[in-house]
């Protein structure tokens, strides 16, 4: 298994996650792919976008039917702006690749917003540090899990 996997699952099961991660036949690098692959909703995939804020990595968690509103955002964090993070300050903050940055198991805390639309699904299913893999969990279990804040992020 990759070590960003191996990674992922450690950290789930230190924070008392309930789910176990799945590993995929394809890739699932978009939301709609993953959701084809484990037969739920677009909007019930757990989209994991890395953004600079005020130079600081900013992990948005949100739902695959929901665009981030990067303004909204920035008001709400009190900053000037938001901006989508370039694949090598992904790849920095996170240690994953986009595609399949995992909402935990990172080098360092990053400040976590988690979009209150994947709070309408029962099963949430969010990256795990690979685009061949994705965990089950639930709206409330991921803001526990990454720390995070709940929010209106579109």
């Amino acid at each position: 298994m990759h070590p960003s996997v191996l990674n992922v699952m450690a950290t789930l099961r230190e924070r008392g996650a309930s789910g176990d991660v799945v590993v995929l036949d394809d890739a699932a690098p978009t939301a709609a792919a993953a959701a084809a692959q484990v037969g739920c909703e677009v909007g019930a995939i757990a989209n994991s976008l890395v953004f600079e804020a005020a130079g600081a990595p900013l992990l948005v968690l949100t739902s695959g039917a929901h665009r981030v509103d990067t303004g909204k955002v920035a008001a709400l964090l009190g900053v000037e702006r938001v901006s989508r993070a370039t694949p090598e300050f992904v790849r920095a903050a996170t240690g994953q690749v986009i595609g399949g940055v995992a909402p935990v198991g990172h080098p360092a805390p990053i400040r976590t917003l988690v979009d209150t639309w994947l709070g309408r699904h029962e099963v949430v299913w969010a990256a795990a540090g690979h685009a061949h893999a994705v965990f089950p969990t639930s709206f409330a279990e991921l803001v526990r899990i990454t720390e995070g804040t709940a929010a209106d992020v579109g």
